[in-house]
């Protein structure tokens, strides 16, 4: 076993237990859900011990007091806050913006979330600018685009040292060319920036489809001292389905989960999951029955003989290793 604490403790966005829309069902499927109602709902599953909330609180007048009541009334806490950034006023960018005045009204709705934030107590404020970037050839100039990037994290994050700040990557969606778009990218303008409380939240999906190995890239953050959280989910690497964890790959989940213990990971596993036709509590249960059999397997796994086998770049006896666990095979049926 990797040493340091073994960590069971769950999270997730709380979007996963509100009402989803896509292009196809633009009146959503199911009910539209007030935020105090999405919190009672991930109370219900169980495991799950704090939320990533959206701000501004979506619902009909939903206030800052009516979340902390639910929360307080599910023994729930804001992990992090996500600012919505990525909605049809910020259509054409938000820190990317062609128009300063649009540009100015994100790092406004940031610092408004950030004064929430602080107000719950959340661990770090995770920010997610998913319409900064381009779709056509010519459109923009990248180094503009870079720039006005590193500028806008730079604003919002300075005047706020000590809390954490972190960049979830993503390589398109809903821009066809996302302005951070992978964990090197996102690292590099992080360098840029200059700033120590500045760092990237690795979703696994968004790994996945933009053709990384989400284990890789965790080690390239992890070395950079800069993984500030992760996003557990799954997909089939063509787009970012966000289905339940290791439902399509798990032995790579198990590689990202094996990375992560080997690290101390002390933090909730947080999912992310649009459950558009699964029920959003039973998905959730799913996924941390998943996360928890894989914990187990990793717990199980010799790891002197991994390591060993990863020295040699041995993959069959690498993966034979993980697979004995996996498959409950003894050294007699081998």
């Amino acid at each position: 076993m990797y040493p340091g604490p073994d960590n069971r403790s769950f999270s997730a966005g709380i979007w996963m237990f509100g009402q989803f829309v896509d292009r196809f069902a633009s009146d959503g499927y199911g009910p539209a859900v007030s935020m105090p109602e999405a919190i009672r709902s991930a109370a219900k599953v169980g495991g799950i011990e704090s939320l990533d909330l959206n701000f501004p609180f979506w619902g009909d007048e939903t206030s800052l007091a009516a979340v902390q009541s639910a929360l307080e009334g599910t023994g729930l806490r804001a992990q992090a806050i996500t600012p919505a950034i990525y909605t049809r006023e910020f259509c054409r960018g938000a820190f990317t913006n062609p128009d300063a005045k649009v540009r100015q009204k994100a790092v406004d709705l940031i610092a408004r979330a950030t004064d929430v934030g602080l107000e719950l107590g959340v661990d770090y404020m995770k920010i997610w600018p998913g319409q900064d970037g381009f779709d056509y050839p010519l459109q923009a100039d990248p180094r503009r685009l870079w720039e006005l990037s590193v500028e806008g994290m730079r604003n919002v994050a300075s005047p706020h040292p000590a809390l954490k700040f972190a960049i979830e990557y993503k390589p398109k969606e809903p821009r066809t060319h996302m302005l951070f778009s992978s964990a090197a990218r996102t690292l590099l303008a992080i360098e840029d920036m200059g700033l120590d409380n500045v760092g990237v939240l690795i979703d696994f999906g968004h790994s996945m489809y933009g053709g990384e190995s989400p284990a890789e890239a965790l080690e390239l953050c992890l070395s950079r001292g800069r993984l500030v959280d992760i996003d557990l989910n799954d997909n089939f690497r063509s787009w970012d389905d966000d289905m339940t964890v290791g439902s399509v790959h798990p032995v790579e989940t198990l590689e990202f989960l094996l990375g992560l213990k080997r690290a101390g990971w002390s933090k909730p596993w947080k999912l992310d999951q649009f459950p558009f036709r699964e029920d959003p509590v039973e998905a959730a249960r799913a996924s941390i029955r998943m996360l928890s059999d894989l914990l187990d397997v990793a717990d199980r796994i010799d790891l002197e003989e991994l390591a060993a086998a990863r020295e040699r770049q041995d993959a069959l006896g690498a993966q034979a290793l993980a697979f004995d666990v996996l498959f409950g095979r003894s050294k007699e049926t081998k």
